[in-house]
């Protein structure tokens, strides 16, 4: 043998030991990429039924907003009713009211008036002291 077919050995053999050394991390980057792989379609299996339920749900949502809107336009109806009740009960009885409270209060205002000169014309005392005293 010579001294170049010994130099190409040793060059083959330490290829042969670069391969080994470099296969041992590929068979593991493999292993890594496959696990990966089975997990990403099991996420993806596990997200459709995710998926249909968050979906119905939304439509359960939509189907009590839409209840909740009829509510509240009926809500606002009456409210509308009362409003206008209100104003009737007003109009109607309001006018009448004040004026029978303000003939009351007259009326009222007159008898006091009237007990007060008769029982100064009598000689009596009045509730606020002797006849002629401060008004």
């Amino acid at each position: 043998m010579s001294a170049g077919q010994i130099a190409a050995l040793i060059a083959a053999g330490a290829f042969v030991l670069l391969v080994l050394l470099l296969a041992i991390p590929l068979i593991k980057l493999g292993r890594t990429l496959d696990e990966a792989t089975i997990a990403i379609r099991k996420a993806h299996e596990n997200t459709d039924p995710l998926l249909h339920g968050a979906n119905d749900t939304i439509t359960h949502v939509n189907t009590q907003l839409q209840r909740v809107d009829g509510i509240t336009a009926n809500a606002q109806t009456v409210t509308g009713n009362v409003s206008a009740l209100s104003s009737v009960f007003t109009a109607t009885l309001g006018g009448p009211l004040v004026k029978t409270a303000a003939l009351s209060y007259g009326i009222g205002k007159a008898v006091r008036a009237r007990r007060r000169k008769d029982a100064g014309d009598s000689g009596k005392h009045t509730r606020r002291g002797l006849k002629g005293g401060r008004r």
